[in-house]
């Protein structure tokens, strides 16, 4: 199981009116901040394009409906995806990336 990843692309916002480009099925997300490259959300899901769509969105909960909030201003963000053919296979593909990425800032530090 080889797992690659799509290219960087900019995260759309209603103002902009851009789509968001991702499957609908299993597979691994990241999204970051542009400027800084900080991880801002990474996960493995059933659907891509869901859980990208839902990036940034508070969840729901009974005291929601009773307290107003203002709009979330989400910074300048990008992400990228990797498909997979299960959600297994994601999962396991996300853990071994997880694994690089500590021993890479472990071996950094």
């Amino acid at each position: 199981m080889i797992t690659t990843w799509g290219e960087w692309k900019r995260y759309p916002t209603a103002a902009r009116g851009d789509k968001l480009e991702a499957p609908i099925g299993p597979g691994i997300y990241e999204v970051r901040v542009a400027t800084t490259g900080a991880l801002f959300a990474f996960g493995a899901v059933d659907n891509v394009a869901e859980a990208l769509a839902r990036v940034g969105i508070p969840s729901r909960s009974l005291k929601s409906f009773f307290v107003r909030r203002d709009a979330i201003v989400l910074p300048n963000l990008e992400y990228r995806i990797c498909a997979t053919d299960t959600r297994e296979a994601a999962k396991i593909a996300a853990e071994r990336m997880i694994g690089r990425r500590e021993a890479y800032l472990s071996g950094a530090a």
